[in-house]
């Protein structure tokens, strides 16, 4: 048997970083490295490996390495910054390749486990190598270096976990990511309904929403447990003046008293379910308030600005919404989506209002002030960076959209999500690999196995129904699909997900499924 490489011990090396290069430090002894007024500090617990860090300031970047021999090492899966993009899959030996929060490692034989548990003070990812392990940590406020003052950063706490012989590394994955959560905040029933987002793109309508959900509701015959409707982006002023992503966050002409439209929904037996973006700005909002990286979003250090989201949040809930969808504050605060951040989530050289709490802090507590506006409901993170939101969200959007339009983004963004996502499903939180759309323009054979997938995987399940193209076909697989979704169900796995970034074969409730998901003209490698 190949050993295991353990990290639960003194790292090798120390590295500190700064916008000049490498600040030199020395290995005192004990879990110690000092140099020019920065102390790291390492700690080897039961259980896991706690960092620290104190700076005078001039630390943007840290790395911690781990010397061991993985040469046994044949496949590694990475995990994804917030959203995935369709590009996780297990690969041979990358040195250089960026693993946010958590990599696998197999050997042939068994799969080991390398993290760091949820809720860092850092925004983590990994490198691994046939002679070792290195975890970096990005601890920059903005795009330049925390000033913590006399506080102590904690920094991260690592985790590792030896695979065991017999299990298979989907088994092996989905116990990491339970070692590496300690408190998920999950919903007491599944999750499913629909999002109008897929077939109305923000041109949407009270009308229009409220026959879709008439529609749904109708097929859903589960009384105990009944579907979301959720009210994607369009409903507010702002779509309706030409500015998307905008308020005033009240109800456009389309819709009129969004208190009144959350009642109708319910009155249809639904659960009335709202989309927000949280980060930008009204027109009476104070210049003060801006972001300095970009003047067109808000700057979340700032105290009025977060209880200008929390009044929100509270006013969305106190409308009726009980479930509320928030969006783009990754991008927003960070300006750089998930597939573009590599090893640096934001470019260098801009400050944050308060410039003493790391980027990881700063979201972590954007979104402590949602949770806690948010009250009793339920709470979608999207665009949300994945290992900051744990115990915030029930529900978490693991990939980026699918479509209406596309079915090529819909086997991209939606398969693989949910293929190499699905282990984070109750221990994280509630994994939604995004929409199932029916419309005139993706192919019914194709979007069926969709919806059967999504619907058996036990994972969260909304649909996109595109009005006037419903037939008796469509009704009685969505009938189906609704049904199942609405209990719970045992968790789907892909069975050939080390062979391809696009698994085909499933098990599904206890069944091997094969899906046929290139229709008949194939792959479209053009984008979509």
């Amino acid at each position: 048997m190949i050993p295991f490489v353990t990290i639960h011990r003194i790292p090798d090396l120390v590295r500190a970083f700064g916008p000049d290069g490498e600040i030199a430090l020395d290995d005192v002894g004990d879990g110690s490295w000092v140099g020019a007024g920065i102390e790291v500090g390492v700690s080897v617990l039961a259980g896991h490996v706690a960092l620290a860090l104190r700076s005078a300031g001039n630390v943007s970047r840290l790395q911690f390495r781990w010397r061991g021999d993985l040469r046994g090492i044949t496949q590694y899966l990475g995990d994804h910054w917030e959203r995935s993009y369709g590009d996780l899959e297990w690969r041979g030996e990358v040195p250089g390749r960026t693993m946010p929060w958590y990599f696998l490692a197999h050997d042939g034989t068994r799969t080991h486990g390398y993290g760091v548990r949820t809720g860092p003070g850092g925004l983590c990812f990994w490198n691994a190598d046939a002679e070792g392990i290195s975890l970096w940590a990005d601890v920059r406020s903005g795009g330049v270096p925390v000033r913590l003052g006399d506080r102590t950063l904690a920094v991260a706490e690592v985790v590792c976990r030896e695979g065991r012989s017999g299990e298979n590394p989907f088994g092996a994955a989905r116990e990491f990511c339970r070692q590496m959560c300690l408190a998920p905040r999950l919903p007491d029933r599944p999750v499913y309904g629909t999002n109008d987002w897929n077939y109305a793109y923000g041109n949407n309508s009270a009308e229009l929403i409220a026959d879709v959900s008439g529609l749904v509701s109708e097929l859903s015959p589960n009384a105990e447990n009944r579907p979301y409707s959720v009210i994607d982006e369009g409903w507010a002023e702002g779509p309706f003046n030409g500015k998307f992503g905008h308020g005033p966050w009240v109800g456009n002409p389309r819709f009129g008293d969004m208190a009144a439209f959350a009642a109708r929904l319910t009155g249809l037996g639904m659960r009335p379910g709202i989309w927000f973006r949280p980060l930008t700005p009204l027109p009476d909002s104070p210049d003060s308030w801006r972001l300095s990286r970009d003047r067109a979003y808000l700057d979340p250090t700032i105290p009025e600005v977060r209880e200008h989201v929390a009044s929100h949040i509270r006013r969305l809930v106190g409308w009726g919404y009980e479930m509320i969808k928030h969006d783009f504050t990754t991008w927003d605060l960070l300006g750089r989506w998930g597939s573009e951040m590599g090893p640096s989530p934001t470019k260098d050289g801009w400050t944050l209002h308060d410039d003493t709490r790391t980027n990881a802090e700063v979201l972590t507590d954007l979104y402590r002030t949602i949770r806690e506006a948010a009250g009793d409901a339920r709470l979608i993170g999207c665009n949300t960076v994945s290992h900051l939101a744990t115990g915030f969200h029930e529900v978490q959007r693991t990939g980026d959209d699918t479509s209406g339009r596309s079915w090529n983004r819909n086997r991209r963004m939606g398969v693989n999500t949910l293929a190499f996502r699905a282990t984070q499903h109750h221990a994280f939180y509630a994994v939604d690999p995004d929409i199932v759309a029916i419309t005139n323009a993706v192919p019914w054979g194709l979007v069926e196995q969709w919806l059967r997938l999504v619907s058996e995987s036990g994972t969260a399940l909304f649909v996109a129904v595109e009005p006037g193209v419903i037939e008796p076909k469509h009704r009685a697989a969505l009938r189906k699909a609704l049904e199942i979704a609405a209990t719970p169900q045992p968790l789907g796995e892909p069975l050939d997900w080390m062979t391809t970034d696009c698994p085909r074969r499933w098990k599904l409730r206890g069944k091997t499924v094969e899906f046929a998901w290139m229709g008949e003209m194939g792959a479209w490698p053009f984008g979509d």
